[in-house]
């Protein structure tokens, strides 16, 4: 059990010790580089069993994957384990739907981002970019998506995928409710403390303010996600949940959330190439 809650820790939905971007200012991969990605995914997954695979086009609903696994339950009736958030969208579709670039060919500047437009004060930059690392940093403006992850197991919202496991169930099932979010210097605007906001109800941890105004969420079967599995097919089945709606959050509570919380978390974590081999995709019903 504990060399798998190691591992989960390291390349479950969040992949947050991907390999690193040779620096903030990278310079885009050539397309060639994510074709060759995609190549070698579809070589390294071929005829091994890999079950459908995420992020994907939730507009598109074709898929051939016949590896078939039941849905998870209600995430009303799971455990929150973990909340985390991407730079931009790992999903496309919906209300984000402009591709940001190819990025540094390990998950950073890449993405989608929101195709709608923001007010004059929405946009103002703030003083200091929030949430900075030495792989990325977050301005106003900017794309993020905020993976609520549900477990089945017995267990307490924590860092990292360790914590939606435990020793009582090795195969708990897993759901992630989707949200992406635009960052908008804006006061009246979401406050993401409130959106992360977590307690008891019910008798399961719940996060208690995810928006449930931002369109009918498109389910389907898939997979953890983030850079690690650009060319590896990920083993873990999850059911998703991804909002089609963007909602707009203040980018001062997204910066102050992440100087403390309790998932650790302090930066934007990278994304998968969005998976367009339909032999990695389920089909969405």
């Amino acid at each position: 059990m504990k060399k798998l809650t190691c591992l989960l820790s390291i390349v479950a939905i969040t992949a947050p010790l991907g390999v690193a971007a040779k620096s903030n200012n990278a310079k885009p991969v050539a397309d060639k580089v994510i074709a060759e990605q995609r190549a070698k995914l579809a070589k390294n997954t071929e005829k091994q069993g890999f079950g459908p695979q995420s992020p994907r086009n939730i507009d598109s609903t074709a898929g051939s994957n016949r590896i078939v696994f039941s849905a998870a339950p209600a995430y009303s009736q799971m455990n929150l384990c973990n909340i985390h958030f991407h730079k931009n969208a790992e999903h496309a579709g919906g209300q984000f739907t402009k591709y940001a670039g190819n990025g540094d060919g390990h998950g950073y500047k890449t993405g989608y981002l929101y195709s709608g437009k923001l007010s004059k004060k929405e946009k103002r930059p703030i003083r200091k970019a929030a949430c900075p690392s030495k792989k990325s940093k977050l301005q106003t403006g900017d794309t993020i998506e905020v993976h609520y992850v549900h477990s089945s197991a017995q267990i307490k919202p924590g860092p990292t995928l360790g914590a939606c496991l435990s020793d009582s169930i090795k195969n708990p099932q897993l759901r992630v409710e989707a949200q992406v979010y635009v960052l908008v210097n804006d006061n009246d605007a979401l406050d993401f403390a409130e959106l992360t906001q977590f307690a008891q109800k019910d008798g399961f941890y719940q996060a208690l303010k995810i928006p449930n105004s931002t369109g009918t969420p498109v389910v389907y079967a898939g997979s953890t996600t983030g850079p690690n599995y650009n060319e590896a097919g990920s083993p873990f089945q999850v059911t998703w949940s991804v909002r089609p709606e963007v909602a707009k959050v203040d980018i001062k509570t997204v910066a102050k959330w992440c100087q403390g919380n309790d998932f650790n978390e302090d930066h934007a974590h990278g994304v998968r190439n969005l998976v367009v081999n339909p032999d990695l995709l389920s089909t969405i019903k």
